[in-house]
């Protein structure tokens, strides 16, 4: 799948979310791929396949629909539409999708949940953070317009 698509998929338009303003992946793991070890450095990087392991990076790290990460994440901000078990520090924001599944600590200075998602555990959070609630529009939207 190409960076647009994946882009688009996940609702790169309004400039308001985390991926509305990544311009390139430089990591992907595939759906049908398993990775055991450690993600380090500053890059993005979307997986859609099954990680066992660690991640401590300054980018973007997405958790596609149907991923599984089982372990810590640490990064500068953090999209989860897949399952997570493990706690995961955010630097900058998470963001929990409709589909997304967390069980463990979330640490972030904003936190934004949309309705559906599921977190077992706890939210740490310094006290200028933020957490929001959202109902995904942009998904309505688009099947509206799939539908005429």
């Amino acid at each position: 799948m190409k960076i647009e698509e994946i882009l688009r998929a996940l609702g790169r338009k309004q400039h308001r979310r985390t991926l509305d303003h990544i311009e390139d992946f430089t990591t992907m793991l595939g759906p049908d791929s398993i990775y055991t070890g450690v993600f380090q450095g500053k890059d993005n990087h979307i997986i859609y396949g099954e990680v066992q392991g660690e991640c401590d990076i300054e980018g973007l790290l997405v958790l596609g629909e149907g991923s599984r990460w089982k372990g810590n994440i640490r990064a500068g901000s953090v999209v989860i539409a897949g399952r997570v078990e493990g706690d995961i520090q955010a630097s900058n924001k998470l963001e929990l999708a409709r589909t997304g599944y967390v069980r463990g600590k979330i640490t972030s200075p904003v936190v934004a949940i949309a309705r559906g998602a599921v977190h077992e555990g706890s939210i740490r959070m310094a006290k200028q953070t933020q957490i929001t609630r959202f109902e995904e529009r942009r998904e309505a939207r688009n099947k509206d317009q799939k539908r005429d």
